[in-house]
Order: structure tokens, then C-alpha cells, then sequence
């Protein structure tokens, strides 16, 4: 089913990047939300839906879905190791009770692999310029955001293009 509206998630331990898009008029509305926000945010959305009866999908980033394995570097401590751990697994449960407060609000979910990096950022995240490039984006973002807009826009399936330099 396409979907008239499609709102990607990256969560994260603090805020969490969220990309509000229009299909069709590819229009986007970019934030960061804490956790709390993020659930009031959905209560918007549903109300929304409600009065426009335009269809809604939630995409979240699921990094729980990649098995990796993770080695030390030479030199790492393994203190360093357990709170890199630690941080991983608190980001993971945050995405995870995402998902459960959208679809307990009556929200359709889909749980998606993070994205290929294949960008020019720094260990191959998107930048701010490619975006923009991208989907005619302005103003400041940061990288939970940025993610956000690029997970709803693959989603919807709208082309990438870039200008080559």
C-alpha cells in the first residue's frame, strides 16, 4: 500500500531525530523529540489522520536488527567497551519502545535495517549539503535528523539525485 504520509524515526537516548513527510507535495517537517515529546507527537498525528483521513506509516530505524561483530581496537580499554555496550543497548530499547508507543496509539509501524552509509560525512553518514541536494531541505540539522529525513524519503521511494561536482 502507498502511504500519503510517511514519518521516519531515528531514535536515540536523548532526542530522537523525526522526518514528517508528504508524499505527495514532498513537503517535510524535521524536529528532534525527547521520548515524552515523541508520544504527544503521535497523539498529534493520530488526531490528524483522524480529521484528513490520509493515510500514515511510522518507520523506524531498527539497529537492533543488525547482528554485527564488534571488535576492540588495539589499545582499547575494555572499560570502554562496556559503555560503548551500554550506550548501544539503551539506543536499542529506546527504538524498540518507539515502536510499541506508536502502534499502541493505533499507528502502523515498520520496524527497517538502518540504511547503507554511502555518503560524504564522516563514517559515511549523510551531510547536511547531500540533503539538501536531495529534497531541497534548508536550514540546520543534525545527524538524527538528517537520518530521519533520508529513512522516510527511501521509504516512499522518491528518487535520490545528486549534482555531481
Amino acid at each position: 500500500m502507498k502511504y500519503q504520509n510517511v514519518i521516519g524515526i531515528d531514535p536515540d537516548i536523548d532526542k530522537s531525530g523525526v522526518a514528517h513527510l508528504n508524499v505527495k507535495n514532498r513537503t517535510l517537517e524535521v524536529s528532534t523529540l525527547s521520548f515524552a515529546r515523541l508520544v504527544d507527537y503521535f497523539d498529534y498525528v493520530v488526531e490528524r489522520q483522524k480529521a484528513t483521513g490520509q493515510s500514515v506509516i511510522v518507520v523506524v530505524e531498527a539497529s537492533w536488527m543488525v547482528k554485527s561483530n564488534w571488535h576492540l581496537k588495539f589499545g582499547s580499554r575494555k572499560e570502554y567497551a562496556a559503555a560503548t555496550g551500554y550506550k548501544v543497548g539503551q539506543n536499542h530499547q529506546t527504538g524498540k519502545l518507539i515502536c510499541e508507543m506508536a502502534r499502541a496509539k493505533g499507528l502502523e509501524v515498520l520496524e527497517h535495517a538502518p540504511l547503507r552509509k554511502c555518503w560524504k560525512g564522516k563514517d559515511g553518514k549523510i551531510t547536511a549539503d547531500e540533503l539538501q541536494q536531495i529534497t531541497g531541505l534548508i536550514g540546520r540539522t543534525n545527524q538524527e535528523s538528517r537520518d530521519a529525513v533520508l529513512l522516510a524519503w527511501c521509504y516512499a521511494n522518491l528518487p535520490i539525485r545528486l549534482k555531481c561536482v
